[in-house]
């Protein structure tokens, strides 16, 4: 029987050698594609695990502070099943008006103050570049759980491992790609758009003028040699599309509701429009969803969308594991 310290369980073993030890995750730029085969192999890992025996003591006596200025449903709770999946404890903080925050504490103060508490801290912002921050404020790993407008590169980092589960990792390399409805505004696909231009992959961007895949990014992705599309309408693009990732018209994100009232529905899948597409393909959203996905679509075994979201706890758990040296 092994002795305490053998235990590979216990919090004091973690491997503080790891390449990953320690580390803050702010944005999918600091991902290389060998990084994401390793990323989505503790994934893998994790699936297993979780399917044979559900919880495990990997970070036992771990904390999770889970800072969420925004409301959240999927990331605050995805990362809490992660951590428990683990064995570890967490701090939610979902109702922010009601902490000190409140009473004007700046966000480097509340940082410093839950990583006295925790061990690493998962932080939703409504405010771009408020993970970087959060980041320079703390001494624990700060993971970004989506910044304003900016990244939500734990998003892209599931979504990827969803194409890569779904259609096999083997077939990337020549993908078409077609991101739909929101690319202004929609974090998810920035970092996605990022990420995937580690591959060799087409990406088409699909949406009304107004809501544009951002210049910024797409001359991110341009300057990796990945050929980009922009269209107004799905059915030039659809029969070619392996992913078709679909995006809310998000109306918190609008000045002005008339600009929202004009784009809202501008895109609907449902059946009928998903016969002009491949049988060998997968639809994709990062939820929630306020009619662009027909519900009758559901039951079609190309709806990958909430098979995506568990793909995303095993990620989370993962990445929880790198950061705190037990992967």
């Amino acid at each position: 029987m092994p002795t305490q310290s053998q235990s590979p369980y216990l919090p004091f073993g973690e491997n503080k050698t790891a390449p990953w030890y320690g580390k803050d995750i702010l944005s999918v730029k600091q991902f290389t594609r060998d990084d994401l085969g390793y990323v989505f192999g503790v994934a893998h890992e994790m699936r297993g695990m979780v399917e044979r025996v559900g919880t495990f003591d990997l970070l036992k006596g771990k904390i999770l502070a889970n800072l969420f200025y925004e409301p959240s449903t999927r990331t605050s709770s995805s990362f809490t099943a992660a951590m428990e999946r683990l064995g570890g404890s967490v701090i939610p903080i979902s109702e922010v008006k009601y902490s000190s925050v409140s009473k004007g504490e700046s966000l480097p103060d509340t940082i410093r103050t839950l990583e006295c508490y925790a061990d690493v801290i998962v932080l939703r912002h409504p405010e771009t570049g408020s993970a970087a921050i959060a980041a320079k404020a703390a001494k624990k790993p700060v993971i970004n759980a989506g910044d304003g407008v900016g990244e939500h590169p734990t998003q892209a980092l599931l979504d990827t491992f969803t194409i890569f589960e779904e259609l096999g990792e083997g077939q990337i390399d020549g993908m078409t790609v077609t991101m739909l409805g929101d690319l202004k505004y929609g974090r998810t696909v920035h970092s996605l758009a990022r990420l995937l231009s580690l591959y060799n992959v087409k990406i088409n961007y699909v949406s009304p003028e107004i809501l544009r895949m951002p210049q910024e990014v797409m001359d991110e992705v341009a300057a990796k040699g990945i050929p980009q599309a922009e269209y107004s309408t799905l059915a030039e693009v659809l029969p070619q599309t392996d992913v078709l990732y679909v995006t809310r018209v998000q109306k918190e994100r609008f000045e002005n509701p008339e600009d929202y009232e004009m784009v809202k529905g501008a895109y609907v899948i449902d059946p009928e429009i998903m016969k002009a597409a491949k049988q060998e393909m997968i639809v994709m959203h990062p939820l929630p969803r306020v009619g662009e996905i027909s519900p009758e679509f559901d039951d079609d075994p190309r709806a990958a969308y909430f098979r995506q979201m568990e793909y995303g706890l095993y990620v989370r758990m993962a990445l929880l594991a790198m950061v705190l040296g037990k992967a």
